[in-house]
């Protein structure tokens, strides 16, 4: 489902709740279907390309937790909202951009390598509680998308736990896209199943968007990542 992007109105609230309201139907379903508590899933909003009046719009009903892809669009957010929003991390990560990221966010849920997630553990500052992390899996294979093969995902999971400045909270994928619901539950599924295998204390699985909240939920997300709907 296509949604316009939000514009930065008098009515800009009513519209998030609105939309709130519709993905809380959705999410309620899904869990009922699955047999499981509404509570046991949390609705992360992507807010990459929204400007920061629209978040300004988010946080006047409720939101204070929000995910960016681009690193200095999201800066530029983060010095003009409230000092008790979260903050996540959910876009590539590079070497030159892991100082600002260890500084501004709260969680990361794309790491990859353990070179990047030494520098996010070394410039994390002292006065700050740990940074959240999830690990992305490349659950797909396929070349173009980021993440750790399922194959040295216990090699980084046991390095990235030596690390003093970083919580490790779980896993995160980006499966390839479908609107097979099938194929949708069995790429959430081998995520899951890598998560009991191999993290099994973890709490945190991110895993789901606009178009596949429902299989993600069905397999066991605790987080689903929203930005179209």
């Amino acid at each position: 489902m296509m949604v316009t992007k939000l514009s930065a109105n008098a009515d800009t609230g009513n519209q998030i709740l609105e939309r709130l309201q519709q993905l809380e139907d959705r999410i309620e379903r899904a869990c009922l279907a699955a047999g499981r508590r509404r509570d046991s899933v949390r609705l992360l909003p992507v807010s990459k390309t929204q400007p920061a009046e629209v978040l300004q719009a988010a946080y006047a009903v409720g939101l204070r937790s929000f995910a960016e892809n681009y690193l200095q669009e999201a800066l530029g957010k983060i010095a003009q909202l409230s000092d008790d929003c979260e903050w996540h991390y959910i876009g590539p990560l590079q070497s030159n951009k892991t100082r600002a990221i260890a500084q501004s966010f709260d969680w990361v849920h794309s790491v990859e390598r353990l070179s990047i997630a030494r520098r996010l553990s070394d410039q994390r500052p002292a006065d700050k509680l740990p940074l959240k992390l999830c690990i992305q899996v490349n659950i797909s294979g396929e070349a173009s998308k980021s993440g750790v093969s399922p194959a040295g995902l216990a090699e980084l999971i046991s390095a990235i736990k030596q690390l003093p400045r970083l919580q490790l909270e779980g896993l995160m994928a980006l499966p390839q896209a479908t609107d097979d619901i099938d194929k949708q539950r069995a790429s959430f599924r081998q995520l899951r199943e890598l998560r009991d295998n191999m993290l099994p204390q973890a709490s945190v699985l991110s895993m789901g968007m606009s178009n596949d909240l429902e299989a993600a939920i069905a397999e066991g997300s605790s987080l689903i990542r929203i930005g179209t709907a």
